[in-house]
């Protein structure tokens, strides 16, 4: 027996033996309420704090991490607009955007799709972006010095005038670093065409009507220092306006797929040196690419030339998890590999026939 309840009722034995209540003293009756509650506290365990945090989480979760490590990623922040006009807005974070070009287009329009239920799409539609996908132009470069300017300009109104006209991206950062607003934001730009990408629990298809379009006037994987500083201005405004995690910031090459041959990278900009550590991201390349795991797209030499030496993390994580889920379902890997092409030409299927597939993308 505890020593707290010997002590007790060795005052217990002190008092008086039982009287009716009415029939007690009131200074006895005191007595035995507090000593009736003391026994009774010690007597309970020891109380549990409970959290009223709710792990779960609204919407996209978490992607698993690729290397066991804290992502050293840059956090949105609060980034607000201090002037706005017809003409250009200045953000707090120091991020200027002409408007001169800005345009409307088809409103955002798009449904998740749940991959603990087999690819089933959400009740919910969805109107605001989600991510972010990384672009290049891939249009005529000049040298880039001051001999140059008449001719860099040149070249710089006619590309913004032709992406105006075609819807291609909500943004363009120019090889000058200024940042030009084009399909507005609340609007799907053809960026990203038939593409896949997808979190720990969400996928998504098609991420024109999901996903903003960032463009670098670039070719290749060389951009100015004047665009890095403005990109990264604008991924933190964006990022803190609609609440983008950093795992959705990803670039053409590893959303974009091929479903005539089932093939990923159909288009290749950004397949390597994408500086994400000036983005204020971590390295997402090292992302699990959920066109591989979920719908069995493959990938080939060319795209192997396009990445560089050195294949991204996420190719190598996605390959493993297809033998790891083959062997564990005991499957061969083929047969397995051709159901999950057969999901995804059945999904195909049924967004096309709503005409939500337009390819999009008409620059490159």
């Amino acid at each position: 027996m505890p020593v707290e309840t010997q002590n007790l009722e060795a005052i217990w034995e002190t008092v008086e033996e039982y009287a009716p209540a009415a029939e007690q003293p009131l200074w006895r009756r005191l007595l035995y309420v507090v000593l009736g509650t003391t026994l009774l506290m010690m007597m309970l365990p020891d109380a549990v704090v409970v959290s009223d945090v709710s792990h779960t989480m609204i919407g996209f979760e978490p992607f698993p991490s690729s290397s066991g490590r804290a992502r050293p990623v840059e956090n949105g922040g609060n980034v607000w607009v201090v002037e706005e006009s017809e003409g250009s807005d200045w953000y707090s974070n120091g991020l200027q955007i002409d408007n001169s070009h800005r345009v409307r287009n088809t409103p955002r329009f798009y449904q998740l799709l749940d991959r603990s239920t087999g690819l089933q799409a959400s009740e919910e539609w969805k109107s605001e972006p989600v991510g972010i996908v990384f672009h290049t132009t891939e249009s005529p470069q000049a040298p880039f010095g001051p001999d140059q300017n008449d001719t860099l300009r040149r070249l710089g109104k006619n590309l913004l005038d032709h992406i105006r006209d075609n819807r291609s991206y909500n943004f363009v950062v120019d090889r000058f670093g200024r940042v030009f607003r084009v399909v507005e934001e609340g609007d799907a730009a053809h960026h990203a065409g038939n593409s896949l990408w997808a979190d720990g629990r969400w996928a998504l298809v098609n991420l024109n009507a999901s996903f903003i379009g960032i463009a670098f006037e670039a070719q290749g994987s060389s951009i100015t220092s004047a665009q890095k500083n403005s990109g990264r201005l604008l991924v933190q405004m964006l990022r803190a306006k609609y609440k983008i995690r950093p795992e959705l910031c990803v670039t053409h090459s590893q959303v974009s797929v091929n479903p005539s041959n089932m093939r990923i990278g159909y288009h290749t900009d950004w397949a390597e040196g994408f500086p994400f550590a000036e983005m204020g991201l971590a390295n997402n390349y090292d992302l699990t690419l959920a066109s591989i795991t979920d719908f069995g797209f493959q990938y080939d030499e060319t795209f192997k030339r396009a990445v560089g030496e050195k294949l991204w993390r996420g190719l190598i994580t996605a390959e493993k998890q297809v033998v790891d889920d083959a062997k564990d379902r005991g499957r061969d890997l083929e047969g397995y590999r051709a159901d999950l092409q057969e999901r995804y030409h059945r999904l195909y299927a049924s967004l096309k026939e709503t005409g939500n597939l337009d390819e999009g993308t008409r620059l490159h």
